[in-house]
């Protein structure tokens, strides 16, 4: 059976159900799903229906056409206005944009000049410098939120502007000591040594610690993913 056998309200409801099997017939294209839509309405005389059948028309389009609720009741609405189910072909040119390239790298500049402050002070010098001393070039700015500051530092053009370099530093951070262990006859002074077993296939290796009582001479050797704190006192 097709979606075109569904003649009545109930052969609609036993398809909901699930105790019907229907082949799915309806175009892919926007156009060819809306004309099913407008099919259905009237083949069914959604006006005349009552409310419970009216939902239940309305599950059996949701079901099959795959459109969303708010979707259904804009193009039921359009029938019951225009007997006519539509799609309204409309040329959309997006958001105007309120600041410009050249105002957000404006902005960058002044981000560099205060070394980086927050957007409640970056906000003060636009609009100082608009007010104050008549730079033009901050018209807009000089009436831009802090939450906006935000955003357009975020953006790529601000990005590609505002380029902070920073050196790696070479940490110092020490858990050990090279030195042999004065025990003076005590058992629990230990001297470790460390073997990298290397790298496969870029990821790091294994390190086998090799421990060695100076008294006892007792040795264990246990195996750690890195040689840091964290690994090397459950060990």
């Amino acid at each position: 059976m097709n979606l075109k056998d569904l003649t009545t309200l109930a052969d609609i409801e036993a398809f909901l159900d699930g105790t019907q099997s229907v082949a799915f017939e309806v175009g892919g294209s926007k156009d060819a799903r809306y004309q099913w839509i407008e099919e259905t309405l009237k083949r069914h005389h959604y006006r005349d229906l009552s409310k419970h059948d009216r939902g239940l028309i309305r599950r059996f389009l949701a079901h099959v056409s795959g459109h969303s609720r708010a979707t259904l009741v804009r193009l039921i609405r359009q029938y019951d206005q225009h007997s006519r189910v539509r799609r309204q072909h409309r040329t959309v040119n997006g958001f105007q944009r309120r600041y410009t390239p050249a105002d957000i790298r404006l902005l960058a500049e002044l981000d560099q000049l205060h070394h980086t402050p927050n957007g409640y002070a970056m906000k003060r010098p636009c609009e100082r410098a608009y007010h104050q001393f008549d730079d033009v070039r901050f018209e807009r700015l000089s009436h831009i939120s802090v939450a906006h500051l935000y955003r357009l530092g975020a953006s790529q053009t601000y990005q590609q502007k505002r380029v902070t370099e920073t050196k790696t530093r070479s940490g110092n951070n020490s858990i050990g000591h090279r030195r042999a262990p004065q025990s003076n006859g005590r058992p629990g002074y230990l001297r470790v040594d460390s073997v990298h077993q290397g790298d496969l296939d870029k990821r790091k290796g294994l390190y086998h610690i090799n421990a060695v009582d100076e008294v006892t001479q007792f040795e264990i050797v246990v195996a750690v993913e890195r040689i840091s704190e964290r690994f090397m006192i459950p060990a």
